[in-house]
């Protein structure tokens, strides 16, 4: 990204978007208090983080039956229109981890592996992204948990905590293609969650290339273990490789989100909160999804950087947009035009040509020694002592 003199000035700053991550697929009920696990309680999450000032919802669904994570793509079909009912402003963000497992012995003999993943495209109502991961890469959610963090949970047993460890995000070219493919075909847009920079190398190859051509969002994953970590460098790195017109939402886990959710504020980017990153408030106790929301809220006010509504959080995230060529695609995302034929090195989109005026500035400048001022001030100074 670029930045001018007043880009971290908040008035100089899109709205911030807040994202609200409240169904915590990674913990069961009771290792946080407000794990949603009736389709009311699922339902009322949503309601609750729009009402605190979310205004996009990173959705999984959980079995009231069980109290697991669902892979029942009936169920996902069937909270999904729920919520879109309860606030249906509100961006739905569909977590693209999911695999929905074959019902009958004819379904487990057609589906294969990546096909259950690809159903998240044929989701009935159709929400506005789904998340999707560029990279096989090891995802390890726990990579920076601390004995603090799980304490009271599942997660409080070694053997449990080192199956989380193991966890792997499979995405290869074999799985990304045809799922961006899909996507485009049901008109659901890609939420890009590249896990490092070169990941993101993989997207903008997709983009010149023509896989995808559409608006970039993104969203930085900061677990460790794998993906970005807390080193605040990795993250400003980060924005140096990506476009202007690309739309950046800072996410990592327990305290350190905190932490990365403030820098995000003033850099202009945006956030992700939630019990399924995040259990913990600055002050060290417990916090809940609306709590963290609440938070965000506080510290966006108190530096100046207004919230957006869900109308400009539509509006930044281009919803609903594409493009048609990737020409257009590279343009709208302020990425540099593809290189071509005895021109390798345009890296700027074609001007009118027109030579502009430089900006006029003197050479009369005072010279600082140890802040002496200039020899006019003094004596105007002294002019001033005199009549006293």
């Amino acid at each position: 990204m670029y930045f001018t003199d007043n880009s971290i000035l908040p008035e100089n700053m899109a709205p911030l978007i807040i994202t609200a991550a409240p169904y915590g697929p990674a913990w069961l009920p009771g290792d946080a208090a407000d794990i949603p696990v009736t389709w009311d309680e699922q339902v009322q999450a949503a309601v609750d983080c729009y009402k605190a000032g979310a205004t996009m919802l990173h959705f999984h669904v959980r079995n009231p039956a069980t109290g697991m994570g669902s892979t029942d793509f009936e169920q996902y079909n069937y909270l999904l229109k729920r919520v879109k009912e309860a606030v249906p402003e509100m961006i739905i963000q569909v977590g693209g981890s999911i695999s929905f497992a074959p019902h009958t012995a004819d379904a487990k003999a057609k589906w294969l592996d990546y096909d259950t993943r690809h159903m998240l495209t044929e989701l009935d109502p159709k929400p506005e992204f789904v998340t999707i991961s560029t990279g096989t890469t090891l995802w390890d959610i726990a990579s920076m948990f601390s004995p603090e963090d799980v304490k009271g949970t599942h997660m409080d047993d070694p053997k449990v905590l080192a199956a989380w460890s193991g966890m792997v995000v499979d995405s290869t070219p074999a799985f990304y293609l045809e799922h961006l493919k899909r996507l485009a075909k049901n008109k659901i847009q890609p939420y890009f969650v590249p896990a490092h920079v070169h990941q993101w190398e993989i997207i903008e190859r997709l983009i010149r290339a023509g896989v995808y051509m559409g608006p970039l969002n993104m969203a930085l994953c900061g677990y460790g273990g794998g993906t970005l970590s807390r080193n605040p460098f990795d993250w400003m790195h980060f924005l140096q490789r990506v476009p202007q017109g690309s739309v950046n939402t800072f996410w990592s886990s327990m305290r350190g989100l905190i932490s990365i959710s403030a820098m995000a504020i003033v850099m202009g980017q945006h956030v992700r909160v939630g019990n399924e990153d995040n259990l913990w408030g600055a002050d060290r106790k417990r916090k809940t999804t609306v709590e963290q929301i609440q938070g965000v809220v506080r510290v966006a006010q108190a530096f100046g950087r207004r919230v957006a509504t869900a109308a400009e959080a539509r509006k930044i995230c281009k919803v609903g947009v594409w493009y048609n060529s990737v020409e257009e695609t590279l343009q709208n995302n302020g990425m540099p035009p593809n290189p071509s034929d005895h021109n390798p090195g345009f890296l700027v989109w074609p001007t009118d040509g027109k030579k502009t005026l430089p900006v006029v500035a003197g050479d009369s400048h005072p010279v600082a020694a140890c802040m002496i001022a200039p020899e006019p001030v003094r004596a105007a100074q002294a002019k001033l002592m005199a009549k006293k």
